[in-house]
């Protein structure tokens, strides 16, 4: 039970947070949500984005894979080897508009771009490092010689700053694997640098498939701030599909009839995720360590993606719709939510607003029937706390590590195509006075 002592005392914490936001942000809204709250409702989109289609490569016959919000590593190939050339560099990433944070990645992104090649192919990685400090690239669950395994000390010296060194070796087994450095991993994997490695088998697939790549990853990044922090350990406020929040993630998109493949990786820093899919079963067929047989598969509707492991699974596009994919950790679907408000659920705030906006203008208690009615509360600069995204039946409230698989009959292209029109009668609506009747539903 909450006394009027520490009502008083929480809510001004409140009001007065809540007032300092305003006069930070001013002018500033981060765009996306509307529909709820105080803000001015901001611009929608020009209309829907234009998504990042996976690398063709001229005289490779696998089917690209799409790294959501992404890119692919370019190579050359020369002698039969297929050169590849990363660069481990700081770099400025907008998690969604209206969040800037100063990041370490991979050539100019987090993750890094998608290394793609071909099982039994032979690879030559340049890794030039312009951190300022000391790393390596571990190719994790890749099978190859023991000096080319990336762990500093161990198996390698590590890369001094400003130096380049190569890696050389044959990928031997198919699947889908990441990399990231073994040398101060507390500081740069959750600074960004983490990316994923697809080895194609030599035999393509029979049928047309969407392969997608998404990498979960959660950040510290105090409200206003730019500078993700590695020391935490457990409260992380914002969290992300390829270094994105929604509603800056990419959609995935199908055709009925389309072999879906998503591949999932997860590297921390210290997060597992049970990744849940509406309207579809699917079968978990890969995880980094190799196939799963056909006979050891079962349906589910959610994966549980373990810290340090990928997870491939796959379905068949025959429901048409605009399907929610996103992490089912209630706080892993909101956008730089803070964990040190007072808690006001429930609470009988009759009166205080006026007591209170005597010592703090403009004062307006908050969250006491929910947190609905902070949607699109003013921000301080560079912060998207409850941010979420226009749908086409109003706000989608959520955030985070939060996707959408946009199924159709046809597609025009590879292109977001826009929101779902579902058929007449098909969408949850009031309930008519006559309904309720009819059915004997007493109100």
């Amino acid at each position: 039970m909450i006394d009027r002592r520490t009502l008083l005392t929480s809510g001004m914490a409140a009001g007065a947070a809540l007032l300092a936001r305003a006069k930070l942000a001013h002018a500033q809204q981060p765009s996306g949500h509307a529909g709820h709250g105080q803000g001015p409702k901001p611009a929608k989109p020009a209309g829907p984005m234009k998504l990042t289609r996976g690398r063709t490569v001229a005289g490779e016959t696998y089917t690209p894979v799409v790294q959501l919000n992404g890119s692919t590593l370019p190579f050359e190939k020369k002698g039969g080897v297929k050169i590849f050339h990363l660069i481990a560099e700081p770099v400025t990433h907008t998690i969604t508009p209206g969040l800037e944070i100063e990041a370490w990645g991979y050539n100019g992104s987090t993750p890094g771009p998608l290394i793609e090649c071909v099982e039994g192919d032979k690879l030559r990685i340049y890794v030039t490092n312009k951190l300022p400090e000391p790393t390596t690239v571990h190719w994790h669950g890749v099978f190859l010689p023991n000096g080319m395994d990336g762990v500093a000390g161990l198996s390698q010296k590590a890369i001094p700053t400003g130096e380049t060194y190569k890696y050389e070796f044959p990928m031997v087994k198919p699947g889908t694997f990441m990399y990231h450095p073994h040398f101060d991993e507390m500081v740069q994997i959750a600074l960004g640098m983490v990316g994923m490695i697809v080895v194609h088998p030599k035999r393509r697939d029979a049928r047309r498939v969407r392969d997608y790549s998404l990498m979960s990853h959660e950040w510290k990044i105090p409200i206003g701030q730019r500078r993700p922090d590695p020391m935490e350990m457990t409260d992380f406020n914002v969290l992300t599909f390829n270094s994105k929040s929604f509603p800056a993630t990419e959609p995935l998109v199908a055709e009925v009839g389309d072999l879906v493949r998503i591949r999932l990786g997860n590297l921390g820093p210290m997060s597992h995720h049970p990744i849940h899919l509406h309207g579809y079963a699917f079968e978990v067929v890969e995880t980094d360590g190799g196939q799963v047989p056909k006979s050891a598969r079962w349906p589910e509707t959610t994966v549980i993606m373990p810290v340090g492991s990928t997870r491939v699974i796959e379905l068949v596009a025959d429901a048409p719709g605009d399907w929610a994919m996103h992490c089912h950790m209630t706080h892993h679907v909101m956008n730089q939510m803070g964990h040190d408000a007072p808690n006001l659920i429930g609470a009988d705030v009759r009166g205080l607003d006026a007591r209170v906006s005597r010592v703090v203008p403009g004062y307006m208690t908050m969250g006491q029937n929910g947190m609905g009615d902070m949607m699109m509360m003013q921000q301080p600069k560079n912060s998207i706390s409850m941010l979420g995204g226009d749908g086409p039946h109003g706000t989608i409230d959520m955030g985070g590590m939060f996707t959408i698989l946009k199924v159709r009959k046809k597609l025009t292209g590879d292109t977001d195509p826009g929101w779902y029109e579902n058929p007449p009668g098909t969408v949850a609506s009031k309930a008519s006075a006559d309904e309720l009747a009819r059915d004997g539903i007493k109100i």
